[in-house]
């Protein structure tokens, strides 16, 4: 690496009031195949950092802008600012109106959104490079010129949308609150990390328009972000673009870092509560961590993954394997101004709260006793460079290292230093940092219970936060004022868009083995890493032929990824985390497939591996037994969980309760019992076959190296399987109805509307021109279902609808989550929608914007070697030629009013269509009534309720 300072400049950059060219700071190049991110970093004269990465591999930018300020920013009663605030950064500015910057970007083929954590706020967007000027254009617009388009109806807009986002998220999920109460408990009252992100609806509820003002007057100016730019992009044009759009927006109040003593709990803090949607209870015991970047953060990662992360841990051991619980880890979490030591058990039925917290402390006196050894060191260094190597796959991936580096350090080169004391953590280290922070310590121990739970806390609550000692902090928000920027060019023009990029669809080689094994793969060397995925046809569909065995197929994958004949579970793991590899088994409803991931250098043990797992599984009773029991456990927990039970009982509307296509893939508690050994190994020796197998290779190898490494494949000898048809559905729902599953006291409302239509996938026809119907009526962010459901009525975090299909035929669905006092109105208004747009057709706008829109986005379809792979799995899956791409382009082009006014007609008949809401029905069956639906009460599995 080659990194050249400029330091004098930063002090000419930062003095100087009137804006002038970019001021180069520093410039880091890559030498050799050092893990490094080249990088140029700037700094306006307002106070902007600048630092640009180029990467020509793809014709995509990546723009982050990054402000220093998140949730720790706020104070008592005025908690979830910083996120809400957020949300009204895309609300429009002066010169961008309302609802603009999500088409604009949108129509320009990009992505974009904006995430808020405790201790920064960032908003960005992926678009083809012909469109950076106007992503800095709109990303200035709303630094500069934000306070001129607020207005108290978007405030409330917004207030409603993140006061739906937590019901969805918090409210209404097992488990929703444990962190925010662990937080209330682990900090000193007003300690900025006392509260999550997302806020309080009270204090949501208090907050007024002048609040939002006064916070971005404060926090928001130029001295206090990172615009970092990432991609196939012009140094010298970016700079001018950069100086034209932000070099006059004035310098906001100065910034200082926020220090807080270290969090302290002298004695443990036992706290608890009933959760309304749990199935089961959960243990959270959380410890005082570390800050990021400090010297303890890697042996903490260390010791946290030793005692409980994979099969290799002693959690795994001890709660898992054991069938103690069906989840138990720990994690170390670090944020700017302290950190958590987090571990989490959810048991089994018939565990105790207490016996759970006993069993911690048992197996961390069994670390103590055993201490680290060699192959845990190793285990925890090779992830750990597999992780970085993989994090800077993508642009955004580099673009959002560089910006957090950046803001939390000022120097933007932190993964060599990161990797480096990674690379230093001894045993002692480890054992050191358990002793100080684990060993004896204070912990907060949270029991989250369900409401039928009759076995109680570990411990009965003893803690009440002390209040007594708390002052508001005093941020400057007083005296206040907004000063316009002043610019010699027009705001309101909005820049023309350069040349279409030239879209690289990644070059594709085919292979076949004389099995009948067919190979295609893409070279990729812009990381030094490797995958292969390994499809079996046949999945959840398999299960139609033994419907008394569903779920089969899906016991099979999580067998295939246990133990070998030589190796168990443990041993497996063991040596693909000391490569930094990792070999998945999953099944879908139409193959299995194996997913192998190795950095280069590694490749050859790692298919040494994956060929173990894939010919040699050792099917064991043990293992078989523990697995069925998961896999009953998460049915039931599903059936908790508003959204999921949506999903789950509207696919049984729509196909019938007992067709094979509702529950084929996971089965039922019934099937699954009913699952043996035998069964398992026959549906492994009658059904792998590699006549029906396809496999994919993308990453940083060739043709022919790769073929000689997967010769092994050439040995499996091929046999006859028949697949069998989905079947069709089973079920007719009742017109004019609405089914109903009642969940009392739901803080949202679940809605699921649509019909079984029978199209299966085709890639450029009838089903690729009803995804581009349905695109403007609820495809996209700026649909007209999100428009009017969220954005202007404010009673959803996000209202979508989709046609889904596989060969078999599919369906059309429209869906949101909604605010259970809104529940009736939202109901009715999606039948309204979805009609007006059957009624009226498409406008020339949104025809317009449908053909920019996924036009353009195909310049992001093929960055990453996941994207890449993703392409040739479908194109394998479906048969598809590469060129069919073009051949869609061409049916976007060519598509015209006329059709898509006749496939809404055709296609979006609410007459045909039936809803589902899951919810509190109290709140919203007697409107539904009144308005002339038919209700039909069913249970969480689906049946009619008695």
């Amino acid at each position: 690496m080659k990194r050249t300072f400029i330091t004098a400049l930063l002090s000419i950059a930062v003095a100087v009031s009137q804006a002038q060219a970019p001021k180069l700071i520093e410039e880091v190049k890559k030498n050799g195949n050092e893990l490094v991110i080249p990088y140029q970093k700037y700094v306006l004269s307002n106070g902007l950092t600048v630092i640009l990465t180029e990467d020509h591999s793809d014709p995509i930018v990546h723009v982050d802008v990054t402000y220093h300020v998140g949730s720790a920013r706020e104070e008592i009663r005025k908690s979830g600012f910083a996120h809400f605030f957020e949300h009204m950064m895309f609300e429009g500015s002066e010169h961008v109106k309302s609802g603009d910057h999500f088409k604009i970007v949108s129509a320009s083929g990009g992505d974009l959104n904006g995430t808020t954590n405790q201790d920064r706020t960032n908003y960005y967007e992926t678009v083809p490079n012909n469109q950076l000027q106007k992503m800095l254009r709109l990303e200035a617009d709303r630094m500069g010129f934000l306070l001129p388009a607020v207005t108290q109806q978007k405030f409330e807009i917004q207030r409603s949308t993140v006061k739906n986002e937590r019901g969805q998220n918090y409210d209404n999920v097992p488990y929703g609150l444990a962190g925010e109460t662990v937080s209330k408990v682990l900090f000193p009252y007003g300690h900025p990390y006392s509260w999550l992100t997302i806020g309080y609806i009270e204090d949501l509820n208090k907050v007024d328009v002048n609040d939002l003002k006064r916070f971005f007057l404060r926090w928001y100016g130029p001295n206090n972000a990172t615009l970092t730019i990432g991609g196939d992009i012009d140094i010298n044009q970016t700079l001018a673009w950069i100086e034209k759009y932000f070099g006059s927006i004035p310098r906001g109040p100065e910034v200082t870092p926020t220090i807080l003593p270290p969090v302290v709990v002298p004695a443990d803090r036992y706290i608890s509560y009933v959760d309304n949607y749990a199935n089961l209870p959960l243990l959270y015991i959380s410890y005082p961590g570390v800050k990021m970047y400090d010297a303890d953060q890697p042996a903490l990662d260390a010791l946290t993954m030793i005692i409980g992360q994979g099969p290799n841990s002693i959690f795994y051991q001890n709660f898992i394997k054991s069938r103690k619980a069906t989840y138990a880890g720990m994690a170390s979490r670090n944020s700017e101004l302290a950190g958590q030591i987090d571990l989490q058990v959810v048991p089994f039925p018939g565990q105790t709260m207490s016996e759970m917290q006993k069993m911690v402390n048992e197996s961390f006196a069994e670390f103590e006793k055993k201490g680290v050894s060699d192959d845990d060191l190793e285990r925890f260094k090779g992830s750990s460079e597999s992780k970085f190597v993989k994090s800077i796959a993508s642009v955004a991936g580099k673009v959002s290292e560089l910006a957090s580096a950046q803001t939390f350090t000022g120097n933007p080169n932190q993964i060599g230093t990161e990797l480096a004391a990674i690379g230093k953590v001894t045993k002692a280290d480890v054992m050191r940092v358990y002793q100080k922070y684990i060993k004896g310590k204070g912990a907060v121990i949270l029991s989250v219970l369900p409401k039928n739970d009759k076995s109680g806390p570990a411990a009965k609550n003893n803690f009440t936060a002390d209040t007594s000692g708390y002052r508001a902090p005093n941020y400057g928000y007083e005296g206040l004022t907004y000063h316009q920027p002043k610019d010699n060019f027009d705001r309101n023009l909005e820049p023309e868009k350069g040349p279409n990029p030239v879209i690289k669809v990644p070059p594709i080689w085919t292979a076949k083995f004389a099995n009948g094994i067919k190979m295609q793969g893409t070279f990729n060397d812009e990381i030094p890493a490797v995958s292969v995925n390994i499809s079996i046809k046949g999945g959840g569909l398999l299960a139609a032929k033994n419907p008394k065995k569903a779920g089969l197929p899906y016991i099979v994958s999580q067998m295939l990824d246990d133990d070998t004949k030589s190796m168990t579970n443990e041993e497996f793991n063991a040596k693909l985390e000391a490569l930094g590899s990792t070999i998945t088994v999953n099944a879908d409803d139409e193959e299995i497939i194996y997913s192998m991931s190795s950095l280069t250098k590694n490749i050859d043990p790692t298919v040494a591996l994956l060929k173990e797992r894939l010919f040699h599984p050792k099917f064991t009773q043990s293992a078989l037994d523990r697995i069925k029991k998961q896999a009953i456990l998460d049915l039931e927990e599903n059936r908790t969980q508003p959204a999921n039970v949506a999903t789950d009982v509207f696919n049984k509307i729509l196909y019938g309760a007992e067709n094979i296509r509702t529950f084929g893939l996971v089965g039922t508690e019934k099937t699954l019992t009913g699952i043996t050994l035998a069964d398992v190994q026959s549906f492994y020796d009658k059904y792998f076959s590699p006549n029906i197998t396809k496999v994919v290779v993308v990453g940083d190898v060739q043709k022919v190296a790769i073929q000689a490494k997967l010769s092994f494949l050439k040995t499996w000898k091929a046999k006859q399987v028949i697949i069998p048809d989905a079947p069709n559905p089973t079920a007719k729902p009742l017109l004019k109805t609405i089914y109903v599953v009642d969940v009392p006291n739901s803080a949202q409302s679940e809605i699921r509307v649509g019909y079984y239509t029978g199209v299966p996938y085709d890639a450029t026809g009838l089903y690729y021109r009803l995804h581009l119907t349905n695109y403007s009526l609820g495809g996209d962010f700026n649909s007209l279902l999100n428009t009017d459901l969220r954005e202007e009525k404010g009673w959803t975090y996000g209202a979508y609808s989709q046609f889904n299909s596989d060969r078999s035929g599919g369906v059309f669905i429209a869906q949101a989550g909604v605010r259970a006092s809104s529940t009736d109105s939202a109901a009715t208004q999606f039948y309204k929608d979805i009609k007006d747009y059957a009624r009226q057709g498409i406008s020339t706008a949104e025809l317009e914007f449908t053909k920019s829109s996924i036009g353009q986005s195909d310049a992001r379809r093929y960055e990453t070697n996941s994207q890449k792979a993703r392409f040739l799995l479908h194109m394998m899956k479906y048969n598809l030629t590469p060129d069919y791409v073009n051949k869609q382009s061409v049916v976007l082009k060519n598509l015209q009013k006329s059709t898509v006014d006749q496939l809404a007609k055709t296609y979006l008949d609410t007459d045909k269509m039936t809803m589902l809401i899951v919810g509190d029905k109290a709140g919203f069956v007697p409107a539904l009534q009144k308005a002339g639906f038919k209700i039909i009460e069913l249970n969480n599995e689906g049946h009619l309720k008695k």
